[in-house]
């Protein structure tokens, strides 16, 4: 049977899948997790984790999903000292074809194999056979692509829509641009539109004065990642800051949201991922998120028809490198 190989590479993990191509689908062989940093390429972990598998023969194609910029399948992995090149590898490790793309690009490709278990639907309309797919998604950064549909099959065309402009819509926006700006010069949507944008946000409202700062708040965002901590405080209500910069937070998520809707009218649904969302799902049904996405004027019945999906299988990257080594063969 035909085997494939996909791993989803970053620079605290990289996360490696072989699958075997049966006659009703994709089986999982084996799945394994090793610490990115203690290796010092990418090559030595596949050989390691064929030689845990217990393959003597090599997959007869491999994809890797790559935390940072991929050209000609070539990349320097962000945060790490690798340099990786498709075609070195295939020589070093035997495998006919390997292909690396972009880790985001990755997740476009995941959208295809999910289910109705891996996503959390917020706005729930019928997505449109053969129709257009955008996909956002805040982690460390703001990723987006779109889907379209080429000879039969989708196929991802990334972006870099993460590094547009931040387009400030209230008083308060006004006020957190020109806070980002004194500190930036110039501020793209994923200064805001990320998880280290909550912790900005949270800063601008402190310095505004919007509410006194908790002594034991500030002490925690010293100690833990605090983005999450805020998020936290917000989500259970025991600091208005930290309820207001995550309110702030997914208004601006929404709303550039809904600017990615128009500029690509994805009548094949819409699909949020990254990890941030999933832990602030409490946040994103409360109606702040749609409402932000659907406050376009004369444009809002437009989006009033699109589907709206949160991504809350971790895996989704892992899943779209495994499907774009299929289409190698």
């Amino acid at each position: 049977m035909t085997q494939l190989l996909a791993g989803d590479i970053g620079g605290t993990k990289t996360l490696l899948r072989l699958s075997e191509l049966t006659p009703t689908g994709l089986a999982t062989l084996r799945e394994a997790s090793y610490p990115s940093a203690k290796f010092p390429h990418l090559s030595p972990i596949v050989r390691l984790f064929l030689s845990e598998a217990g393959r003597d023969t090599p997959p007869t194609a491999a994809c890797f999903a790559i935390a940072g910029p991929v050209r000609d399948d070539r990349s320097l992995v962000t945060n790490l000292s690798w340099d990786l090149d498709a075609r070195q590898m295939e020589t070093e490790l035997g495998i006919p074809q390997i292909r690396l793309i972009n880790d985001f690009a990755a997740v476009g490709y995941g959208i295809l194999a999910l289910g109705p278990d891996d996503v959390v639907v917020l706005q729930d309309r019928p997505a449109v056979p053969r129709a257009p797919i955008a996909v956002l998604g805040a982690g460390t950064g703001l990723g987006e692509a779109l889907l379209v549909l080429q000879e039969n099959r989708y196929e991802v065309m990334a972006t870099e829509g993460g590094h547009a402009d931040f387009a400030p819509r209230t008083d308060l926006e006004v006020g957190l641009m020109s806070f980002l700006r004194e500190r930036y010069g110039r501020v793209s949507v994923e200064r805001v539109v990320s998880g280290r944008g909550i912790y900005r946000i949270y800063e601008y409202l402190r310095s505004a004065g919007f509410a006194p700062a908790s002594a034991a708040v500030e002490e925690q965002l010293q100690q833990e990642d605090p983005s999450a901590a805020i998020a936290a405080h917000a989500l259970s209500n025991s600091d208005a800051l930290c309820t207001k910069a995550l309110e702030l937070f997914v208004a601006a998520y929404g709303a550039e949201a809904g600017n990615l809707a128009l500029k690509s009218l994805p009548y094949g649904g819409l699909y949020l991922a990254g990890g941030v969302g999933a832990k602030i799902l409490p946040k994103l049904q409360d109606g702040t998120f749609i409402e932000n996405f659907l406050d376009k004027g004369r444009m809002r019945s437009l989006l009033e028809n699109l589907r709206v999906s949160l991504i809350i299988n971790p895996k989704v990257g892992l899943l779209g490198a495994t499907l774009y080594a299929q289409k190698l063969i």
